[in-house]
């Protein structure tokens, strides 16, 4: 059984993904900075508009179950962000969403769970795997830092999940781009975070915080 200190029932979930949403809003400047050195510049806003759509939609109508509160967010972000950022992190949330079905609390395992079977959904959309300076340089680190800390608890699993991501989000700085806009640049994007990346570490850090002070 699940230390009931160490979990979230469904209105610390909502509250957690609210705070999430507000924490990636606030870094749209970030992203926007980050995808202007490798991109077109438009990663900040999309990720704004779609982190905005989860927060009305949230609000709109209050998820009534763990699983609801992860998919309103991925369908928000799907509908609202657009381009390829929209079809991956939307996917990222509401694929994870499915294995919490039933679900009455989110512990280490399930969260653990959310992020293997997101990861997965992504791999199979987007047809990349792990050093191509995507996204999944950092979502992949952190899905195996989440299973590995899973049995200490949802505050360990997040907290392990988080900084791998930002160990990825730094590795991508070494990787040449062979996908997506960044492809173009070749060498030059060499030095360079991937702002897809970026994202997945703000998300896991604020969830990071947010457990931190539940």
């Amino acid at each position: 059984m699940p230390d009931m200190s160490d979990t979230l029932d469904l209105d610390a979930t909502i509250n957690m993904l609210k705070f999430v949403s507000r924490s990636v809003i606030d870094q749209t400047d970030l992203l926007t900075d980050a995808d202007l050195a490798i991109g077109d510049g438009d990663h900040g806003i999309g990720m704004r508009r779609g982190f905005e759509g989860a927060l009305e939609a949230m609000d709109a109508t209050p998820p009534d179950s763990i699983e609801n509160a992860l998919k309103t967010v991925g369908t928000a972000i799907m509908s609202k962000t657009g381009g390829a950022a929209g079809a991956i992190f939307g996917t990222l949330f509401r694929a994870g969403s499915k294995p919490l079905a039933g679900r009455d609390v989110l512990d280490g395992e399930g969260f653990a769970t959310f992020l293997d079977t997101g990861l997965e959904a992504v791999l199979k959309r987007g047809g990349v795997t792990e050093g191509q300076k995507t996204m999944i340089d950092a979502i992949a680190p952190a899905a195996r830092a989440a299973r590995r800390g899973a049995d200490a608890g949802l505050r360990q699993a997040i907290a392990a999940a988080a900084a791998a991501s930002q160990q990825g989000v730094e590795a991508t700085r070494d990787m040449i781009a062979t996908t997506g806009k960044a492809r173009s640049l070749g060498e030059r994007s060499l030095g360079h975070p991937d702002p897809g990346a970026i994202s997945v570490s703000l998300i896991l850090k604020a969830m990071q915080d947010f457990t931190a002070g539940a």
